[in-house]
């Protein structure tokens, strides 16, 4: 009901608005919410975002006693009350406000959202381009050009302030579903209805990315930059055919944010336990050889080689890196980026790097038998390497070696350490698991590493080099003592940390 409609009514009936609203409070049975209420409450735009507020008339708040409320502009709109019951997964309950009072506190709203956000985005063409920067704001989401550009702005900011690490389009039937991933685990924002507004937010997107709009049959792989916050942000961005049109997925890189992350980081700082940061302390000042971490994306697998780099760089030593992109900037380490386009692939930058006379190198990612065979040279010829490789654990990392053409007995020679990693999600201090507007109503915030490390001594090298059974090397490393991955997880159960539909879901069960 828009503010219109209910001064028609007024007019009608001859009431107020504190009468209209009254009426419809003792009709609907749904309470007006106070005025010395809304003073003191704060709105919950993690719950219900600013551009939804204004589309649906209502708006989520805590109030000052810790209460939280859906308030509505217009109680008639079924479809509002089936997306608020969808949306919200904590205790609420619904009150009244008339639309012109709701009206008048979403836009205080929106002026103090202005004075705090300035978001720019642009194409990445280079470090240092400015070249067709579009404007955005949030007085610009809702006076776009068009609802497409309005959405998508929306879509970025909201992801943008729940800290999300990916945003996910995809294309159903009827339309598009928006997905956020947070902390690890794909939460479903929204749902846009119809097919022709679908294809025109992947345009976008790809506009926005310098892709082209007409190739639709093949995947494109685009890029744009966003200054928000007086803050640089890469979206990187990945269009692939689906079987209704197109899915986009936008991987967001927040290279400040991580960079203050990474000054003073420490291995405790990521949650590792005492004992295990300290066997990686003592592996991170080997002369010479191989620490691999290894685990599925996402994993935290890169941050933890920061940390210990990190630590180990007070500047007696050359450091050089090798990534794809680099995530954290280091002062003092020279950091080059994989260009494909250009040449430079992780092999060639790698042998380049030999050139470079350093004293430890980390390599971002082994992804091919060349690369393998150079860093397990590297490794061999005084070098300290720091690298990661997709595995699901400890033990599949010898087999990943091995079907890539390594000789088992250099890289048994080689490798002094293998650490198998994941994340799992804290339980959520505000509620303490019952899902608070702090952590969207999951239940959960924020997250820690878990980790299980295998030391290679003499025994196991032997193995590996003599190409002994999976079995064998299983008996021997579960006899040296350490925690396994679900061990290190079930810990954090007992601590009250996690909950063990957590560490389920990030661990394998023997079955």
């Amino acid at each position: 009901m828009t503010s219109a409609a209910v001064s028609q009514l007024e007019e009608r009936f001859g009431q107020d608005a504190a009468a209209l609203v009254h009426y419809m409070s003792e009709t609907l049975s749904i309470p007006v919410l106070g005025s010395d209420i809304l003073l003191d409450a704060s709105p919950v735009f993690d719950l219900i975002p600013y551009a939804d507020a204004v589309r649906r008339n209502c708006v989520a708040l805590r109030a000052a006693d810790g209460a939280l409320y859906a308030a509505l502009g217009d109680p008639y709109d079924a479809a509002t009350h089936d997306w608020l019951e969808e949306r919200i997964r904590v205790p609420f309950a619904y009150r009244l406000l008339h639309p012109r009072e709701l009206a008048a506190y979403l836009g205080r709203q929106e002026q103090g959202l202005k004075a705090m956000d300035a978001l720019r985005i642009e194409p990445l063409h280079g470090v240092g381009s400015r070249s067709d920067v579009h404007q955005v704001s949030m007085e610009a989401i809702d006076v776009a050009e068009s609802s497409v550009v309005s959405l998508v702005t929306s879509t970025l900011y909201d992801a943008l302030k729940t800290t999300a690490s990916d945003i996910h389009l995809e294309t159903a039937a009827a339309g598009i579903v928006i997905k956020y991933r947070i902390d690890g685990v794909l939460a479903t924002i929204k749902t846009v209805e119809g097919v022709e507004l679908a294809d025109q937010i992947i345009s976008r997107i790809k506009v926005m990315s310098e892709l082209d709009i007409a190739e639709r049959r093949v995947p494109q792989d685009g890029r744009f930059r966003v200054l928000y916050k007086e803050r640089e942000i890469d979206f990187r961005v990945s269009i692939m055919p689906s079987v209704h049109g197109e899915d986009a997925v936008l991987r967001i890189l927040d290279k400040r944010s991580l960079s203050d992350r990474v000054t003073g980081l420490t291995l405790e700082h990521l949650g590792f336990e005492q004992a295990l940061a300290a066997s990686l302390r003592r592996l991170s000042v080997d002369p010479h050889g191989m620490v691999l971490v290894t685990g599925p994306t996402g994993s935290g697998k890169t941050t933890t080689l920061y940390a210990m780099v990190s630590e180990v760089n007070q500047g007696a030593e050359k450091i050089v890196t090798i990534e794809d992109p680099v995530e954290y900037e280091l002062p003092g380490v020279l950091q080059i980026p994989v260009n494909e386009k250009k040449g430079l692939t992780f092999a060639r930058g790698l042998r380049s790097i030999l050139r470079h006379d350093p004293d430890r190198i980390m390599v971002g990612e082994i992804r091919d038998p060349e690369t393998a065979e150079i860093a397990v040279q590297s490794a061999l010829t005084g070098h300290l390497v720091y690298t990661t490789v997709h595995a699901n654990n400890v033990f599949d990392v010898i087999g990943r070696f091995m079907h890539m053409g390594v000789d088992t007995y250099n890289l048994a020679s080689a490798l002094n350490a293998v650490m198998a990693q994941r994340l799992v999600r804290k339980v959520c201090r505000a509620c303490r698991g019952t899902g608070c507007a702090d952590c969207a109503g999951t239940g959960y915030r924020g997250r820690r590493a878990i980790a299980e490390l295998l030391v290679l001594d003499d025994e196991v090298k032997d193995l590996i080099a003599a190409r002994a059974p999976m079995r064998a090397l299983k008996q021997v490393a579960a006899g040296k003592g350490g925690p396994t991955l679900r061990e290190a997880a079930l810990e954090l159960v007992r601590r009250g940390e996690t909950t063990m539909e957590e560490i389920d879901r990030v661990t394998f069960v023997a079955r």
